[in-house]
């Protein structure tokens, strides 16, 4: 009958779309049936077939980006080691002090290039799951200091004063891998630093403790973040200013590791700012009570 007839036309026309393709249509049930039923089915289908093909779209564009990423961040040192060695064979550099600084650019400019790989290895690690962890009971008050007393003097030769809030007194165990925090740290004051724009610097570290966690914040007194960056500020190579990348430098992986680090310890991370005021930034650790 045409009752019947009408909807699978529909599922058939459907069908044909897909084949071709096309998954931007809706599959509206015409009957309260069994019919109709299969329809909604249909269309279920249809809606999680498009969803998992615009997320390997996505994950494509996002390979994409990575590699052109990679590529720009390794291309800017290797350039710059290319012309200084061409000075050299030129002999542009005709005294000890010349040449003494071309040496001293280039092992700079390699350095940069291994802490980009390093870096860039460790991510793929962390990402794929596949980077040990080192749980232990860390003694955090202890460890916060130790941390931030091996970069206080670095720190202070940049005009940038640090205060940090020990709960004296007090001996709060959690669960974490030693260096991997280490590097969680470094990578959020190191992040502080890039983008401090005043004459006294100011990186300020506390932490609370809750019931079963404690929470760690960094803040300072930088040139801050605009609120639309804010969502974006943990993804891979993201750099709130494009402008600034030349000067500030890094390889706009330090805050996404320090996110992968963190989500697989169990806790939380983020980041509160407002332009020209300063950044904040926060993580969770679980207690061991």
């Amino acid at each position: 009958s045409r009752s019947i007839i009408k909807p699978l036309n529909s599922l058939k026309q459907a069908t044909e779309r897909i084949q071709k393709g096309d998954l931007d249509f809706q599959v509206k049930p015409l009957a309260k049936d069994e019919i109709g039923e299969l329809s909604l089915s249909f269309e279920e289908m249809r809606g999680r077939l498009k969803e998992s093909v615009e997320l390997q779209m996505q994950y494509e564009k996002n390979r994409k980006e990575l590699l052109s990423n990679i590529s720009h961040d390794l291309r800017t040192p290797i350039t710059a080691i290319k012309g200084y060695v061409q000075g050299i064979k030129e002999g542009i550099a005709r005294t000890p002090e010349q040449l003494d600084k071309y040496l001293t650019i280039i092992y700079h400019k390699v350095f940069d290039m291994d802490q980009l790989i390093d870096e860039l290895f460790l991510f793929s690690k962390l990402d794929l799951k596949e980077e040990p962890f080192q749980f232990e009971e860390v003694e955090i008050n202890q460890y916060l200091s130790d941390c931030i007393e091996e970069l206080q003097l670095e720190l202070q030769d940049k005009g940038i004063a640090v205060r940090w809030d020990a709960q004296k007194d007090t001996s709060i165990l959690v669960k974490g891998d030693r260096e991997k925090l280490r590097r969680v740290i470094t990578n959020i004051i190191w992040n502080s630093v890039k983008y401090m724009d005043k004459e006294e610097g100011y990186i300020g570290i506390r932490m609370t403790e809750s019931t079963d966690y404690v929470t760690i914040y960094i803040k300072d007194n930088g040139v801050g973040i605009e609120e639309k960056a804010l969502p974006h500020i943990f993804e891979r190579f993201y750099r709130a200013d494009h402008s600034r990348n030349s000067k500030t430098g890094g390889s706009g992986l330090g805050l996404s590791i320090a996110h992968q680090i963190i989500t697989q310890h169990g806790g939380d991370i983020w980041v509160e700012s407002k332009k020209g005021k300063g950044t904040t930034l926060a993580f969770t650790l679980q207690k061991i009570n």
